[in-house]
C-alpha cells in the first residue's frame, strides 16, 4: 500500500460542457491513504460549490470498488467502501453513475438560471448559498422576502427561458473581465480573495447569465425541461431559502 500525499489530479470534468457528459475514464493510482485512493486524473466530481459529489466505481487489477464520497481540491480523494488489494502506480477503470451526476447537471444549471433572473427581477437580489441534489435542490438569497405571488412570477420567468432553449456554454476568464460584464453581487466576485484572477466561467445565452462555476452543467437550457418551486423558509437576517424540483 502506498501512503497518501499532495499530489494533483487533473479533472476531467472540467475541460469542457461535453467533459460532463463523459461517464468512464482510465487512470493511474497516485497514493492509498486507508481507504481513501488519488488519481493522476478524475471524471469523478467532488462535493464542492454546492454540489454534491459523484458516485461510482473504479475497476483495478483485482477487483471492482464502490466508490461512495469523493473530496478534495487540488488532490481528489475517492473514499472506497470495500478496497482491494492496490498499488500505487495501479491502473484503473473508472466509471461514474450518470444518472446521478446528470441530475446534478440539470439542477446547477437550473441554479444559475434562477439566480440571474432573480438578480434581474427583484432588484439584485444575491444568491449567498445553494446545495444541489438529485432530487430537489435550494437557493439561499438576500436580501429578499418572498411572496406566493413573487415566486409565481419567478417560476413563470424562469420556465420561459427554459424553452427558449439557449446553449450553456464554458470559459476563463479573468477578474477584470468578469467584473466589466457582470456585476460582483450577481458572480460574487467581491467574495473571493484578490489573489484569485482568472477562473472558469459558466455563460447562459448571450450573456444572459454569466458566473464563475466549477459545476458541471448541461449544453443547454432546454434539457431542465421545467421547474417547480416547493417552498420558502426564512433563515434570518432578510434571507430566504428556495426549494424547487425539476420536470422529469
Amino acid at each position: 500500500m502506498g501512503t497518501g500525499v499532495n499530489m494533483e489530479t487533473k479533472k476531467l470534468y472540467l475541460e469542457s460542457i461535453e467533459a460532463a457528459y463523459k461517464d468512464e475514464f482510465s487512470a493511474k493510482v497516485l497514493a492509498i491513504e486507508e481507504n481513501k485512493i488519488v488519481l493522476d486524473q478524475t471524471l469523478f466530481y467532488p462535493l464542492g460549490g454546492g454540489q454534491n459529489w459523484d458516485l461510482g466505481t473504479l475497476d483495478g487489477p483485482n477487483g471492482t470498488m464502490d466508490v461512495v464520497e469523493v473530496r478534495g481540491r487540488d488532490s481528489i480523494y475517492h473514499t472506497i467502501e470495500d478496497i482491494f488489494e492496490l498499488d500505487v502506480g495501479d491502473e484503473v477503470h473508472g466509471k461514474i453513475d450518470f444518472e446521478r451526476r446528470y441530475a446534478h447537471m440539470r439542477m446547477h444549471t437550473a441554479q444559475h438560471l434562477v439566480s440571474g433572473i432573480a438578480y434581474e427581477m427583484f432588484d439584485g437580489v444575491r444568491t449567498v448559498g445553494n446545495q444541489i441534489h438529485t432530487e430537489k435542490s435550494r437557493i439561499d438569497f438576500k436580501p429578499i422576502q418572498f411572496t406566493e405571488e413573487m415566486l409565481f412570477d419567478l417560476q413563470e420567468a424562469v420556465n420561459e427561458q427554459i424553452q427558449q432553449g439557449l446553449e450553456v456554454t464554458d470559459s476563463q476568464m479573468t477578474r477584470d473581465e468578469i467584473n466589466s460584464i457582470m456585476p460582483e453581487d450577481r458572480t460574487n466576485m467581491d467574495l473571493l480573495p484578490s489573489f484569485i484572477n482568472d477562473l472558469r466561467v459558466i455563460t447562459i445565452g448571450d450573456q444572459q447569465d454569466l458566473c464563475p462555476c466549477a459545476g458541471t452543467h448541461v449544453r443547454n437550457i432546454s434539457e431542465i425541461k421545467g421547474l417547480e418551486f416547493i417552498g420558502k423558509k426564512s433563515k434570518g437576517k432578510g434571507t430566504q431559502r428556495v426549494s424547487y424540483i425539476l420536470k422529469q
